[in-house]
């Protein structure tokens, strides 16, 4: 199969130079000493990359590989936590302040979105209902789940990522307990200090654009609800979706490769938990790996781009999407101080200025009124 590189990609969801360089990076901690010949390291390692690129029960994986089901299950637990043990270090590490200002600078070229350092949502993550477990894991949609939440940049990568919380955890709660959104209550993420917007004196913080499911914090930008806004909400909310919809992309990139996702997981909870920061150390590993001449894990056409005037065009990703991941409900309140209200009133003030605005704005959000 190594000699066919379109039926290996189809099969692994990476080149053969990818899967090799994965495999030298991971061999060290994957090597095992047996008083029994163990399956070798190639073996245990497109073992797992199967059952996450295509899904399906660890018991079809069984039959694929001629091994026994309680075999696959430890390699693919053990394969698992050693990608996240040895990728994460590389390509998922919590960005230091300087990195979070170079994400920044990328997110306003590429969405013209000034100080804006990422996009975040939430997902529930559909998992057959563990033993004993009640109704811990029974979320609104009435099904079984964990929560993953996670800030993208604007190269569809994960930055941050927390998972694991019950899905029957009220989504009011969500972002309040995850470890992430405690982190940036306290101010522990590096986050740099506040900088002027560009072409103006007015100092503005480092924020993440999210959707109405969040809250508005200073660190935290989310539409204005309602239907009748003035022009200028207006604009903000559409330059604001622009970037929101990278994180969208980029759970459809990860859905879409990693078609584990596509039904719901059948395993212990913590082989999950292992399961999903492994497929996101993956996703950022192949997004980083990816040619920039001909890249196949995302070529250009794969993600949702805008056209001149602001339409959204819609990516290959989506012909291939079938997803178990839920959106998030409300994961906090409307209500917010008068400080950061006025914050995103300053930002909405700047889109519409000389500064801040883009030729293409004002002919969107008017669309279909005249």
């Amino acid at each position: 199969m190594t000699h066919d590189n379109e039926q290996f990609f189809k099969y692994t969801r990476m080149t053969v130079h990818q899967f090799e360089k994965l495999h030298n990076l991971v061999r060290a901690r994957l090597t095992k000493s047996s008083n029994r010949r163990p399956l070798s390291l190639e073996h245990r390692l497109v073992v797992t990359i199967f059952y996450l690129a295509h899904g399906g029960s660890m018991q079809l994986t069984a039959w694929s590989f001629y091994v026994s089901k309680s075999t696959v299950s430890v390699i693919i637990r053990e394969t698992c936590q050693v990608i996240w043990d040895v990728l994460s270090k590389i390509y998922l590490q919590p960005p230091t302040t300087e990195i979070w200002e170079n994400k920044a600078m990328e997110f306003n070229q590429r969405w013209n979105l000034p100080n804006c350092i990422g996009a975040m949502d939430g997902k529930h993550i559909m998992i057959q209902c563990p033993k004993k477990s009640g109704s811990q894991y029974f979320n609104y949609k009435k099904t079984f789940s964990i929560i993953l939440m996670a800030i993208c940049d604007a190269n569809y990568s994960f930055t941050l990522a927390d998972v694991g919380p019950f899905g029957s955890q009220s989504d009011g709660g969500v972002f309040k307990e995850s470890a992430f959104g405690q982190a940036m209550d306290n101010n522990e993420l590096r986050i740099p200090c506040d900088k002027s917007l560009p072409g103006t004196d007015t100092s503005f913080p480092y924020f993440v654009a999210a959707d109405e499911a969040f809250p508005l914090k200073r660190y935290i930008m989310r539409p204005y609800p309602g239907i009748k806004l003035t022009q200028k909400q207006q604009i903000f909310n559409y330059r604001l979706s622009r970037a929101r919809r990278v994180v969208e992309n980029t759970f459809g990139i990860l859905v879409s490769r990693w078609r584990i996702f596509r039904t719901n997981i059948i395993a212990e909870v913590g082989t999950i938990e292992r399961i999903v920061c492994a497929t996101l150390c993956l996703h950022n590993f192949l997004k980083n790996e990816d040619s920039i001449a001909q890249p196949s894990y995302c070529p250009e056409n794969y993600v949702g781009t805008y056209d001149r005037d602001g339409n959204v065009i819609s990516g290959e990703w989506r012909k291939n999407y079938e997803s178990q991941m839920h959106d998030l409900g409300r994961t906090g309140s409307n209500r917010s101080a008068s400080s950061v209200v006025n914050l995103r009133n300053t930002l909405a003030d700047y889109l519409v200025s000389t500064e801040g605005e883009v030729e293409w704005q004002y002919s969107h959000v008017n669309r279909g009124k005249f």
